[in-house]
């Protein structure tokens, strides 16, 4: 996945705090949030690693691939983000 050319994922996670970010496939996705109403390119993450959260935020260039990474995204709650990176969607995109 990725975003005028440059992979966007993992994203960036940044504390809720603002006061430290981090990057890789580490912690348990927590939340996934999408606008449910508005056409958007964004999808926002949150996790907990360490027993602290982080948010992180992902962007498309197409709004309706958003949409659907964000559905499937929303079916892996709970999960390690190293479980989910290592999903093959090839076949759930098509």
């Amino acid at each position: 996945m990725a975003y005028h050319g440059v992979s966007n994922w993992p994203p960036v996670w940044t504390q809720r705090d603002g006061k430290e970010t981090t990057t890789g496939e580490i912690g348990i996705l927590k939340y996934v949030y999408a606008h449910p109403k508005q056409i958007s390119n964004k999808c926002y993450l949150v996790i907990e690693h360490e027993k602290t959260p982080y948010i992180g935020c992902l962007v498309f260039n197409d709004p309706s691939f958003c949409a659907r990474i964000s559905a499937i995204l929303r079916e892996q709650t709970g999960r390690p983000i190293k479980q989910i990176g290592d999903l093959d969607l090839s076949q759930m995109l098509c």
